[in-house]
Order: C-alpha cells, then sequence, then structure tokens
C-alpha cells in the first residue's frame, strides 16, 4: 500500500509536469488570472505539450528504437532524455515570448531548463533528484509571486503547502531508495537557485 502511494505521489509531481504546474500557479494564482479564461487555456495546453507530451513521446521513441534501456537505472543514462527535455524547455520559452508573456514567466520556464542542464551536468559523475528539483523550481516561483506582490490573492498558504509537498516528495523518493538525502537536497537547492535566479534576472 505504501509503495504504491509512493509511486503515485511520484507521477503525479513527476519531473515533466513541473513546467504545466508552474504555468497554472502562474495563470491563475498571479495577476494573469484576469486574462480570459480561452487565453490561459491555449498557453497552458501548449506548455502541457511541449514540456511533458512531447519529451514522453521523443523518450518512448528512442526506447522503442532501443536507443535507450526501458528503465533508466543507471543516472548516466539519463543524458539524452534530459538533453530533449531542455530543448523542449526551451521551445517554451521561446512560446512564451512569442506570446508576450510577462518577462518573469519566460525567466520560470528558462530557469526549468537551466535546472536540467545543471542536472544532466551533475549526473554525469553524481545522481541528483529531478524530483526535488522540480519542487524546488515550484517553490521558487511562488516565492517569488507572493513577496513581490504578484499574486492576485494571498498565496502564502500554497507556498507553504509547496514546501510541505516538496518535503513528502524527498521523502518518497528516499523511501523508494531511488536518492539519498544529499541528493534529494542538492535537486531541490538546485531547482529553487536556478528559478530564483532566473526569474529575478528577467523581471
Amino acid at each position: 500500500m505504501i509503495q504504491q502511494l509512493s509511486r503515485f505521489i511520484s507521477n503525479l509531481l513527476s519531473p515533466l509536469l513541473m513546467p504545466t504546474y508552474g504555468v497554472i500557479i502562474a495563470l491563475w494564482v498571479s495577476i494573469l488570472c484576469y486574462q480570459s479564461l480561452s487565453t490561459r487555456l491555449t498557453v497552458l495546453f501548449f506548455i502541457f505539450g511541449t514540456t511533458c507530451l512531447l519529451p514522453l513521446l521523443l523518450l518512448f521513441a528512442m526506447q522503442t528504437a532501443k536507443m535507450l534501456p526501458s528503465k533508466l537505472v543507471d543516472h548516466k543514462e539519463r543524458t539524452l532524455p534530459y538533453t530533449c527535455a531542455i530543448v523542449c524547455y526551451l521551445i517554451a520559452t521561446y512560446y512564451l515570448t512569442s506570446v508576450h508573456a510577462p518577462t518573469w514567466l519566460t525567466g520560470f520556464m528558462l530557469g526549468v531548463a537551466t535546472t536540467t542542464l545543471v542536472s544532466l551536468i551533475i549526473n554525469l559523475k553524481w545522481k541528483i533528484s529531478a524530483h526535488a528539483a522540480g519542487m524546488g523550481g515550484i517553490v521558487a516561483l511562488l516565492y517569488f509571486l507572493h513577496f513581490i506582490h504578484m499574486e492576485a490573492f494571498n498565496s502564502l498558504w500554497i507556498l507553504c503547502l509547496a514546501i510541505i509537498m516538496s518535503g513528502v516528495v524527498g521523502s518518497v523518493r528516499l523511501y523508494m531508495q531511488r536518492h539519498s538525502l544529499a541528493q534529494v537536497l542538492a535537486g531541490f537547492v538546485n531547482g529553487f537557485l536556478c528559478v530564483h535566479i532566473l526569474i529575478n534576472i528577467f523581471y
């Protein structure tokens, strides 16, 4: 039961879903919530397709072509999937720029790409948690929206919830023996710093 719940949480908070969750937060929690629903949904669906569905399709294609094993157990085997994800995130960044999204939102997406690049480099020598990195990026985004007063309502409780869920995700990855505590903490710091720095540079 605990194993199944851990797997469910791990899948629900997959790194590939974090850009989508970030855009949901941006479009429904920040002052962007006053944009029309059709505009917000169009942006959301494009981001979801580009940053989640497309990388999954590319991963499936590479595994079908025997370019990658069915299970990426060795952290060095993640170089190609990470590279594909980075390209997809850069496409999403360009899209946000083309639709004249706020610069801080563009900075968030570029921060996600930077986080993945740092994870890729670190993974060449040492395994780092991408799940924790994704949660770190979400916490950084919510931190920015709340303390720069870019939110449409008081979102402190959402920030607190994201911090709690970061702990839950980290605990799940430890329970599943996918990472050590150091790898989880390093992942969170990586995601938080990359997104925080890029958002503030663009803002």
